[in-house]
């Protein structure tokens, strides 16, 4: 039912003017950003079973074009300057920029692992 929520905000809003906002952590090795979400985050799991775990995180590896997208988020700017920068620093490569950035923000606002500053106090 929260997926069904999420997609809603988001088909209320003009996409182009949303600022991405970065809810987890990342790695990054040259070029390539692996994002590392954490496995459990209610209290109890937090307390009680994470520390008994090999690893924390469940380990997300992007690609070139994912890497270039995360990396270019910085809380501040909004989908429509990134897509410029994206553009401008991929050329051909990421075309059509728009379409692709918006579907892979999408999907990582559909798994928690961005917001958006101009929907974070909206209720999900």
């Amino acid at each position: 039912m929260d997926f069904l929520r999420r997609r809603k905000i988001l088909k209320d809003k003009n996409y182009l003017d949303l600022t991405p906002v970065r809810k987890v952590e990342y790695e990054q090795e040259g070029n390539l950003v692996t994002l590392l979400i954490p496995k459990f985050t209610s209290a109890f799991a937090v307390k009680f079973i994470v520390p008994r775990m090999k690893s924390r995180y469940i380990k997300l590896k992007l690609d070139e074009l994912g890497s270039a997208s995360w990396l270019e988020i910085d809380d501040n700017t909004n989908v429509r300057e990134l897509c410029n920068r994206l553009r401008n620093k991929l050329g051909d490569k990421i075309e059509p920029v728009e379409e692709r950035l918006t579907r892979f923000l999408t999907r990582l606002y559909m798994e928690k692992i961005i917001s958006f500053k101009e929907i974070e106090g909206e209720k999900l």
